[in-house]
Parts: C-alpha cells; sequence; structure tokens
C-alpha cells in the first residue's frame, strides 16, 4: 500500500491494470468504512486499484461544529485501510487540497447543491453540502476513478453526489454499500466514539425510531412519522431534530410505493444521523 500527499504524487501512483475505485472518508475509520472500501476491491478485483482519501475537510463544517474536536487515528487508519486491500492512500494538508491552509479562499469557485441542499440536514447546517460537492468534485478529478462507493448512512451526502455527477455529466459511477449497524442496531458512526456509555445506550432509540416509521407506513407517512416521533419523545435524554418520511431521491413522499425514512437527533452533545429505506402503503 503506497501514502501519498500530494496531487502531483497522486498523479504519479503506479495502478493495477483493471479499473479504479475510490473511497473518500475523513478517517476515524470504523466498519462502515472498512465495508466501503472491502465492496470497492471485490468490484475491481485483483486487476484494479482501490484508492481511499483521508481528508478532515474544513469546508463542511458550520461555525461551532466540531471540526477541531473531530478524531485523528491516521496510523490506525493506515492499518485498516492495508486490512482492506487498498492500494493507495491520499493524505493531503488543507493547503493541498484549496490551495490556502486556511482553507477554501472566498473568491474560490465551489459546487452549489442547489434546493436539495437546503432541506433534512442543510436546514441546520447551512453551507454543509457545498463543502461536500466542492471536495467530492476535487477528489474524483484528482484520483480520477471508473467508481466511487459511498455509504448510505449518509444519504441525504449520497443522493447529492448522484446529482451532482448526473447533472455535470462527470464519468464516474457512484455506488451506494448498505449502512454497517452494531448489534443493538445503532449505525457505525466516527462520532459514536464521543457518547458516553449512557449517552451510547440512549441511542439506540434512533433506530427503534425507524423500525416504527417502517413498521407503521401501511397506515400513511403521517401517521407513521408520528409514531416515531412518539419512541423519541418517551426517552430522555435525546433531542429530536428532524424526522421525516420522503422517496429514496428526497423529493416528498409518494402515496405508496418504495421511500426513506431519516432522522437527526442530539445525544448530549452529540449530533447523530440515520435513515432506513421503507415502503409506504401496503406492499
Amino acid at each position: 500500500m503506497k501514502v501519498v500527499t500530494s496531487a502531483p504524487e497522486l498523479a504519479a501512483a503506479e495502478r493495477g491494470v483493471g479499473e479504479s475505485a475510490v473511497v473518500m472518508t475523513m478517517g476515524a475509520l470504523h466498519d462502515g468504512h472498512a465495508e466501503l472500501m472491502r465492496a470497492a476491491r471485490r468490484a475491481v478485483g485483483a486487476d484494479g486499484t482501490v484508492i481511499a482519501t483521508i481528508f478532515v475537510n474544513p469546508t463542511q463544517f458550520a461555525p461551532g461544529e466540531d471540526f477541531d474536536r473531530y478524531p485523528r487515528t491516521l496510523d490506525d487508519d493506515l492499518a485498516i485501510c492495508a486490512d482492506c486491500g487498498v492500494d493507495l492512500v491520499f493524505t493531503p494538508s488543507v493547503a493541498e487540497v484549496y490551495g490556502a491552509p486556511g482553507g477554501m479562499p472566498a473568491d474560490a469557485v465551489t459546487v452549489n447543491p442547489g434546493p436539495l441542499g437546503d432541506i433534512l440536514e442543510g436546514v441546520t447546517r447551512k453551507g454543509h453540502f457545498a463543502g461536500v460537492l466542492t471536495v467530492v468534485h476535487k477528489f474524483l478529478a484528482m484520483t480520477a476513478p471508473d467508481a466511487a462507493y459511498f455509504g448510505e448512512k449518509d444519504y441525504q451526502q449520497l443522493v447529492l453526489i448522484r446529482r451532482m455527477v448526473r447533472d455535470l455529466n462527470m464519468a464516474v459511477r457512484i455506488e451506494g454499500v448498505p449502512t454497517v449497524r452494531e448489534a443493538d442496531g445503532l449505525a457505525r458512526s466516527s462520532r459514536n466514539r464521543y457518547l458516553t456509555e449512557e449517552e451510547r445506550s440512549i441511542a439506540t432509540t434512533i433506530p427503534h425510531a425507524l423500525e416504527t416509521v417502517a413498521a407503521s407506513l401501511v397506515d400513511g407517512t403521517d401517521v407513521a412519522v408520528a409514531a416515531g416521533r412518539e419512541v423519541v419523545a418517551a426517552t430522555a435524554g435525546i433531542a429530536l431534530d428532524y424526522l421525516e418520511v420522503t422517496d429514496p431521491d428526497l423529493d416528498p413522499a409518494p402515496a405508496s410505493g418504495p421511500a426513506r425514512a431519516l432522522i437527526a437527533v442530539r445525544v448530549g452533545s452529540t449530533r447523530l444521523i440515520d435513515n432506513v429505506p421503507c415502503w409506504v402503503g401496503a406492499p
């Protein structure tokens, strides 16, 4: 496995003769990230190249969010990459990515996420998805992969990346990988390590609320969302940001058919998100 820190090194790095795939991360890797890398490895085969990026992107953190305390565990991350069969790891500095040590200059060209960037996460995290899409666009340009793998846990992000690739006619496949969960149903997340033991127990309310919504959608979205909200309201120590049901593209929920239930909460000082695929009406 080769580790590079600059765009010229990345461009010059030797690759296999088959397809290449990239997995973009902010580090603090867990089994959810590992599954993305394993999926990429399976897809490109022994002759292909798997690239991982490790970069804590300052432009997707709003003022007051956890950029400074976001965990940096590079040595452990590199070991996980090696175990998952990654061939090439790109670990650039902020200056390498944005041309300035402080991040993106005020006059820089960025990717506008459009109206989908203003709903759900975009309501409270202003500018978040502009930062996400801009850095993803940059890394797609620098790594030049045939495919890129993203987790479904960050579902709005996945939908927006697919939309960006489609609307900007980018020649790359975007592959979604199902959320990896703990034994108690909690989605794997780098932010789970912020939780105390008590908060970790409280956080299991999240998958329980989503399961309740999914099970109640036979009676319609209003009934299902109300049932999910009751689950959250009955648990002390958890504050609901949103709980909504949409169609798979984040448009309004259908009267019947495939849908997505999405939730964001705060447990203590930690904000957590999750989602599940579901079906509105009778199957």
